[in-house]
């Protein structure tokens, strides 16, 4: 008897072994690419005509369904990053800025970041490029540059490739003549780097290497495979090739209104002023030059997507994978007078979001539902069918996924690094609050999408001034950096 009671229990222990391997050998597989300060002018969306994205064009036309209005959760890399990666918006992490130390507050708080929770729930997580923003400055070992301690597997970042010539910027666009040093007064750079190699690239050699994994790999466990595109973010380095698809004569500027920020005034009577980047282009005369040189990183990046794209396409992984491709944020190129991300403006939180599930998704479809990129970690885990995480902020987007045409305009959130800094937009109106600095903003998308016409103090929008104020967070966690 004990023989037959030892044997029933090996039978039950394999077969439960053997089960569990079944079913997750058909859980669907992940590709995640992050593409660097993309904003929507991608040929697909529509953002800017001139956008020549071929790859990205294609991959809609074959199921990479274009969430046209996605926003992010903050308007930088870092935060960004940090609410997509851990479920959580950055009012509730204390994650506001660049400079906020992760993984020290992952554990602090006791969060599971996304590549984590798959890991821990029988995926192979890997990993190359930016996907979570490094700790700045980088310790010496490196040993949180871009996420390494999150994923089973990490390659990390290969090197770049310098512009032509020793004169820096190389662009030779001149600071204003008292502005303050920041991030832009030396990377806001444009030219054409040592050679026309593509190849040797820093984002050709990402892309490169995780088609290298698709094409030869054999997983034994589904993957969530993330891999992180740098460009367009500045500086704009780019082989001569890219600038050249984009002939300077054909470049048509994005619309602005000269005194468009006379309608915000700070608690002290004092009006916003046009970002110092913008004067310094505005002074040059060298608009064209800029926009060029952002169209020529999106369509270097688009090439190095397409890489991937194609691989996945020709590996026996290709029915069976899930390929999410999102940008961090938006970027102005001269609207509301400014280069740059980091405003609560709709140029700077609208971003690139393109899902396709095989067997789900549809061909050639905008879906119109307003959605933010904290939604992708549960909406991920529910397409994989893992356990919820009762501490993600965002909501599954799958029902959105599968009837995209129904009304989703339940009213999204981005946070912003200053304290007290918010923005509320359901899909036409959007409200921003500057509680430090006492400025209030609201705007109707549908008669005014450059977000010219500042409504706040208008009595007729009172009302939804007033329903959309109500959903501002009232509790912040202080900045991480000073609640350590």
């Amino acid at each position: 008897m004990k023989k037959v009671i030892k044997c029933l229990i090996v039978w039950i222990g394999v077969s439960i072994a053997f089960f569990a391997a079944n079913g997750a050998a058909k859980r669907p597989n992940v590709l995640f690419i992050s593409v660097d300060d993309l904003n929507d002018w991608v040929g697909c969306i529509g953002g800017n005509p001139q956008a020549k994205t071929p790859n990205l064009d294609k991959f809609n036309s074959e199921g990479g369904m274009v969430m046209y209005d996605a926003h992010c959760a903050a308007p930088l890399c870092g935060p960004s990053r940090g609410a997509l990666l851990t479920g959580r918006y950055p009012h509730k992490t204390g994650i506001y800025q660049n400079q906020d130390h992760l993984p020290t507050i992952v554990k602090k708080k006791n969060l599971i970041t996304l590549p984590e929770y798959f890991s821990q729930h029988g995926y192979h997580t890997i990993s190359r490029g930016k996907i979570f923003h490094p700790q700045s400055p980088i310790p010496k070992d490196n040993k949180w540059n871009f996420g390494k301690w999150a994923f089973d597997e990490w390659a990390g970042r290969p090197s770049s490739v310098a512009p032509i010539g020793s004169k820096r910027p190389v662009n030779g666009l001149p600071n204003l003549p008292n502005e303050k040093k920041s991030y832009h007064s030396k990377a806001f750079d444009w030219g054409p780097t040592k050679g026309n190699d593509e190849t040797k690239m820093r984002d050709h050699v990402t892309a490169s290497w995780g088609a290298k994994q698709l094409e030869k790999r054999d997983f034994d466990k589904p993957f969530f495979m993330a891999i992180g595109i740098s460009q367009p973010h500045l500086p704009w380095h780019l082989p001569q090739k890219y600038f050249d698809m984009h002939p300077l004569e054909d470049i048509v500027l994005p619309k602005t209104l000269k005194g468009d920020l006379k309608d915000i005034k700070d608690k002290k009577g004092k009006f916003l002023k046009p970002d110092p980047t913008w004067q310094r282009v505005e002074n040059a005369g060298r608009h064209k030059e800029a926009v060029q040189a952002y169209l020529a990183a999106v369509s270097f990046a688009d090439e190095c997507v397409g890489l991937l794209l194609d691989s996945l396409a020709q590996s026996k992984y290709a029915d069976n994978t899930i390929v999410v491709i999102w940008g961090d944020h938006g970027w102005h190129l001269g609207e509301k007078l400014k280069y740059g991300k980091a405003t609560l403006w709709q140029e700077s939180c609208r971003t690139t979001l393109m899902v396709k599930v095989p067997g789900l998704t549809p061909n050639n479809k905008k879906c119109m539902g307003v959605v933010n990129l904290i939604d992708l970690y549960p909406t991920l885990l529910d397409l994989c069918g893992l356990p919820k995480n009762s501490n993600n902020d965002g909501r599954s987007l799958v029902k959105l996924l599968k009837s995209p045409d129904m009304t989703w305009n339940e009213p999204t959130l981005t946070d912003f690094y200053h304290f007290g800094a918010h923005r509320i937009y359901d899909g036409r109106y959007s409200y921003i609050v500057f509680e430090g600095k006492g400025t209030e903003e609201l705007y109707d998308h549908k008669k005014d999408p450059m977000e010219w016409k500042n409504l706040v103090a208008h009595p007729e929008y009172a009302q939804i001034y007033k329903r959309l104020k109500a959903l501002v967070p009232t509790e912040r966690e202080p900045d991480s950096r000073k609640n350590k």
